[in-house]
């Protein structure tokens, strides 16, 4: 690897954005293809590249006859939940083992207590200061579970708006159909709406904060790994 391909790549993880470093075996060449950069590629490299971001696994590939190796950089993806309740307390152990740790934001000091979240990352502020300090991205999934919406709302938009690959809130149908009308009026698109899931989680039945953990983990999986599909149907 080239020094200048040395520190695109560097540049592009320090700022979790993913990135692929080709190596052309014939010629001995690299090439830093950015994941923005992939879909307007055609033909077999095309193909290779969609792959790649989509598994994230590094691989040796044939492209045009030509023998070449994929290095898949990939943001480590975030699972961020809004509100340190029951839920969050399950939820996080379970994030750690599938590999998306948690990162819970809750300004309420009673819940957001080291006592109740040993070993997971929490800040006791609101979203709008805890975000700042470390905004949301496209590998992260926001899961808002406070039923607060003065918490939830803010967190809520921040995720939409900074294209999180998935969106998450516990409640209702009723308490989503009022959770909508005050996003919108915050200037929320009609598109961006149709992206929260909402009620959270897959429907298993779950109805204990454990089960719904398990719901919403499957879920945030689910996203994480159909993220590619759902780029192709929006570029369609």
């Amino acid at each position: 690897m080239d020094a200048l391909s040395l520190k695109t790549v560097n540049d592009e993880r320090r700022a979790r954005r993913a990135v692929v470093l080709m190596n052309n075996f014939k010629d001995n060449t690299d090439r830093v293809i950015r994941e923005c950069e992939a879909g307007s590629i055609t033909g077999e490299l095309g193909e290779a590249l969609r792959n790649a971001f989509h598994s994230g696994v590094s691989k040796a590939v044939v492209v045009d006859g030509t023998d070449c190796f994929l290095n898949v950089y990939l943001p480590q993806p975030r699972l961020v939940v809004i509100g340190a309740v029951h839920i969050s307390q399950a939820l996080a152990p379970m994030g750690k083992i599938a590999g998306y740790p948690v990162e819970i934001i809750d300004p309420r000091t009673a819940f957001a207590s080291a006592e109740r979240f040993p070993d997971v990352e929490l800040s006791a502020e609101w979203p709008e200061d805890a975000l700042k300090a470390r905004p949301l991205d496209p590998y992260c999934a926001l899961a808002a579970v406070t039923h607060d919406p003065k918490i939830d709302d803010y967190a809520l938009k921040a995720a939409l708006d900074a294209g999180c690959f998935y969106v998450g809130a516990l409640g209702s149908r009723k308490t989503h159909a009022k959770r909508v009308e005050r996003l919108l009026e915050a200037g929320v698109t009609e598109a961006q709406i149709g992206r929260i899931q909402a009620p959270i989680g897959v429907n298993i039945g779950a109805l204990v904060p454990a089960e719904i953990a398990v719901a919403i983990l499957a879920q945030v999986i689910e996203a994480f790994r159909s993220r590619q599909s759902v780029q192709r149907e929006a570029a369609a």
